[in-house]
């Protein structure tokens, strides 16, 4: 009976390793950075802030030789700021991404290739439609080698005219380094791994970083590694830079990207005259307001949003959701006829710009990373949305 009970207590056993066995091959394995990682190699962080940080994040998640990513806050003087404190441009710091990586794969110089290539450097406290301190260029050195690369390589990139204007970027000590809102690493990875929203104007190779890459190539330390030639260097199509140029947003342009010039019942000194000088440049050269700084945003009563323009309704109450961005958003407007969606290639983005159907105001931009049922967010500007509380729709509401 023993024996009986031995016997089948191992075929339990048996069974439950088999199935573990195959359950563990459902699942990919580490990749190579991250078996990295889990070994005895030492690794080296670099700080970088280069404008909204998903998509920097992005940037340096395709580099090669990097390990590890996590987005932030650096550079400024609250403790432990969050997200809506950091866009109020008070706190001084600036979203960036710390990044760990195996200098036997990659060196510093390379890493200083990919951010100029991933941002506009020559663009002070902004970046494409972002604008605030908050969304400055700047390198965070973490020793003295790190700042004399810094210092060397924007040397040689601002002499090599690659860029249209001089480099702003500054270079200052890594400081405290803030880890941000879960909700907030690897945004886009998340979400739509081919989306993006970054700016690189330029693809950059520095003399800097193709001298370090050799270098780092005849080193012992890099044993039987594939050396990381001029051709594996991570191109601007790779690291999310696009180099289309930035269509016109005129409002005699029947073709404007902003696609605000199609509403003619106005003209152009009795919208002024209507409008905010914010509402303006919202609606008419389709500008972005601050996040968290619309009334708007954290609105929460039941009734109908309008367009603050020609007062046609845009969006029903029910259908608004906290998305953590700042700026109002919902998952479907009233109705299909409500808004107009065209593409929108401004600042050397490709993204879905949302109009007003009536008027052809600019509202803001649609993206697929909302909830259920449609799986798409609004990221609307509240500038130019007029809410009436309380109202009751007139037309039919988007299901």
């Amino acid at each position: 009976m023993r024996q009986l009970l031995t016997v089948g207590l191992f075929a339990v056993f048996l069974s439950i390793m088999i199935i573990w066995n195959v359950r563990a091959a459902e699942y990919p394995k580490p990749t190579t950075e991250d078996t990295k990682m889990n070994s005895n190699t030492k690794t080296e962080q670099a700080t970088f802030a280069a404008g909204c940080f998903w998509g920097i994040q992005v940037a340096f998640d395709k580099a090669p030789g990097v390990v590890n990513t996590q987005v932030g806050y650096a550079g400024g003087k609250t403790d432990n700021p969050t997200y809506r404190e950091v866009c109020s441009d008070t706190t001084g710091h600036a979203e960036s991404v710390l990044v760990t990586y195996d200098p036997t794969k990659v060196s510093y110089p390379e890493l200083l290739d990919t951010f100029w290539s991933s941002h506009d450097p020559t663009t002070l406290n902004s970046q494409g439609p972002d604008f605030g301190t908050q969304y400055r260029s700047a390198i965070f050195y973490h020793n003295d080698e790190q700042k004399k690369l810094a210092e060397a390589s924007l040397k040689e990139v601002d002499a090599s005219g690659v860029f249209p204007r001089k480099i702003v970027t500054q270079i200052v000590p890594a400081e405290k380094f803030y880890t941000a809102e879960e909700y907030h690493q690897h945004y886009f990875q998340l979400r739509n791994p081919a989306a993006t929203c970054h700016t690189g104007i330029a693809k950059v190779h520095t003399k800097l970083a193709e001298q370090a890459a050799a270098a780092r190539d005849l080193s012992p330390e890099r044993g039987t590694s594939v050396p990381l030639s001029s051709s594996t260097q991570p191109s601007a199509s790779a690291i999310g830079a696009s180099i289309v140029a930035g269509a016109s947003c005129k409002v005699d342009d029947p073709n404007a990207a902003c696609g605000t010039s199609h509403w003619k019942a106005l003209t152009d000194a009795e919208m002024r005259a209507k409008l905010t000088p914010e509402q303006y440049k919202i609606a008419r050269q389709a500008g972005t307001e601050r996040a968290f700084s619309g009334k708007l945003w954290n609105e929460h009563r039941d009734g109908i949003y309008h367009c603050a323009v020609c007062d046609q309704e845009l969006f029903d109450s029910h259908t608004k959701f906290e998305s953590g961005t700042g700026w109002p958003s919902f998952y479907a407007p009233i109705s299909s006829s409500a808004v107009t969606e065209k593409q929108d290639r401004e600042y050397g983005m490709v993204r879905t710009e949302v109009l007003c159907s009536r008027c052809g105001s600019h509202l803001g931009h649609v993206f697929d990373d909302g909830p259920a049922p449609t799986g798409n967010r609004y990221c609307m500007n509240s500038a130019v949305l007029d809410f009436h509380p309380g109202e009751k729709l007139a037309t039919t509401a988007a299901k």
